[in-house]
């Protein structure tokens, strides 16, 4: 047993997910940025799990220390679970965030509310040196709406309308509101407790 703080490195350069990992991972570890020196890792997996797994092993390579990584799809019932693995770039592979929104609503035109039922499912892996890993994962149950509702978060937030909430959107929510029912949110407080149990 340690009573040295556990490091991790975060192997996303996604400002807005690295701040909500580390708000997650308060008081259970202690977060570093990934390398500057390491390039983009090519996430062609078939799984969310794969993509998170070459993450999280490609910075823990770079770094020495142990990485952690995640994968986030989400998947819409009516487009037959898309856009899945590729929500970041769902509108294309320099798409904005604005643009996924906009392509997954126009896709969705028509498409009445009882049919819209979606999920975000979010795996996180933690990679260490010499092969041990950690796998968990946060599945949030939801709809997407018609139109875009709130302003706060990122991704898909002002689509998504988590079923465990009051209707409103992961945007018209707090930090400490979403956390608390997001798919990373369970995710990540998963991990926490699995790493509390390894300490």
């Amino acid at each position: 047993m340690s009573s040295a703080p556990l490091r991790l490195v975060c192997a996303s350069a996604n400002p807005d997910k690295v701040a909500e990992i580390e708000e997650l991972l308060i008081g259970i570890a202690e977060m570093l940025p990934r390398p500057a020196t390491l390039g983009e890792v090519v996430e062609d997996a078939d799984s969310l799990e794969g993509n998170a797994r070459l993450k999280a092993v490609a910075v823990c390579a770079a770094s020495g220390c142990a990485a952690v990584a995640d994968d986030t799809g989400l998947e819409v019932d009516a487009l037959n679970g898309a856009p899945g693995i590729y929500a970041a770039r769902f509108a294309g592979e320099h798409a904005t965030y604005a643009d996924n929104r906009s392509k997954l609503l126009g896709d969705l035109d028509g498409i009445p509310s009882t049919a819209r039922s979606a999920r975000f499912r979010t795996v996180v892996i933690v990679a260490w040196p010499g092969g041990e890993e950690l796998v968990v994962e946060g599945v949030c149950e939801g709809q997407i709406a018609d139109h875009e509702m709130g302003i706060a978060g990122f991704g898909y937030d002002s689509i998504f309308i988590p079923s465990d909430g009051d209707g409103r959107s992961f945007a018209q929510m707090s930090a400490d509101e979403k956390n608390t029912i997001s798919h990373r949110g369970r995710a990540f407080h998963a991990l926490a407790e699995a790493l509390r149990q390894r300490t």
